[in-house]
């Protein structure tokens, strides 16, 4: 048995990395699996590289040399298999089509219309095990999983300060707090996310292009989608009317209403680049999964804050972070922090769609 365990979660561990090659963007999970014999021998490996394609298990179905190579074998796949017709089939009916006896995943499937794979597999006769390396499969799908489970994009707020928290100095001026190193690590972030969300205000202040871009200013090769939250629109010469991607206005200031429009409209991760009026709206509300602060070792004073009231009335009210890690780019510093208690209410409304 233990043999056995071993050699899963080696599987298990391949099925991760093997998930990690598809795009880390888009409506779909990034999701790998292996096919083992019975004597723990690989037979196949495949990923989900992206929506309307082949799901990991079809993919790794497709990657034995025979039609009744999987009969008798076991799936190991990094979320459980799902139960539904989407873009393609269900991955369920996949592997009972192929004769798999056994399925062993890390993560159940959140989605309302995806989920019930493991249900119809037991159901089937098949042996199906759960919660196999769960925690690592957690932490990598964690952008995703968290989404899902909400109903809303996972959002990730950015902000660059001084070191007594001041975004720009009295007469408004902000470019550059950070150096180089710090604003190319910006750059790479936006391209690793769906959307950049920005208020009005932002955008009638310093008319931003929210792009994605290299060292050398070229445009990147995948660039997020820019969002404006509120009321006011865009105006019609506003460097956003230029962006590759098109444009999104929300039309409101409704923050639960906007990230419900995102989450419906595909995006799973938003990083949001707002100043202190929809940075600190979005904090009160709780609507905070991941804060990006960079730290720049200068002092500038005043009252350009980078976040303004939250409701704190005493100290035992402060919304407290745990840090989870910290990265000197430059002379800057990048601290990556979370939630103390996340708030992760299932919602089921995600459909893996393909």
């Amino acid at each position: 048995m233990a043999k056995h365990s071993t050699e899963t979660e080696t599987a298990m561990r391949r099925a991760l990395s093997l998930a990690a090659r598809g795009p880390a963007t888009g409506p779909n999970p990034r999701v790998g699996c292996v096919i083992l014999s019975p004597d723990g021998t690989v037979l196949g490996e495949g990923w989900h590289r992206g929506a309307g394609t082949a799901h990991a298990e079809i993919d790794a179905l497709r990657s034995l040399g025979s039609p009744d190579a999987a009969r008798g074998a076991t799936a190991v796949v990094t979320l459980e298999p799902c139960n539904h017709t989407g873009r393609t089939g269900p991955c369920s009916e996949a592997l009972l089509a192929a004769g798999i006896a056994r399925v062993v995943y890390a993560v159940a499937d959140p989605g309302e219309k995806s989920r019930g794979g493991a249900a119809r597999l037991t159901g089937a006769g098949v042996a199906v095990t759960g919660g196999v390396l769960a925690a690592e499969a957690e932490a990598f799908m964690r952008v995703w999983l968290t989404s899902v489970r909400l109903g809303r994009p996972f959002v990730t707020l950015k902000w660059a300060s001084s070191l007594d928290g001041r975004t720009a100095a009295a007469d408004g001026t902000s470019r550059w707090i950070t150096g180089t190193a710090a604003r190319q690590r910006v750059h790479e972030q936006r391209a690793a996310s769906d959307a950049i969300v920005v208020g009005t205000g932002t955008v009638l202040a310093d008319d931003p292009s929210l792009t994605a871009r290299g060292d050398g200013g070229e445009l990147l090769s995948v660039q997020p989608l820019p969002v404006v939250i509120g009321e006011r629109p865009v105006p019609t010469d506003a460097a956003l009317r230029r962006h590759p991607r098109g444009l999104v206005e929300t039309g409101t200031r409704d923050l639960a209403a906007a990230l419900s429009l995102l989450f419906d409209r595909g995006i799973r991760h938003a990083y949001v680049e707002g100043g202190p009026t929809l940075a600190s709206a979005l904090v009160a509300a709780g609507l905070v999964d991941e804060y990006l602060v960079y730290l720049a070792p200068a002092l500038i004073g005043g009252d350009r804050l980078a976040l303004g009231d939250l409701g704190v009335g005493t100290i035992g009210d402060a919304r407290r972070l745990r840090i989870t890690s910290v990265e000197r780019l430059g002379d800057d510093l990048l601290i990556i922090a979370a939630p103390r208690a996340p708030s992760i209410a299932p919602s089921g409304r995600d459909e893996r769609n393909g």
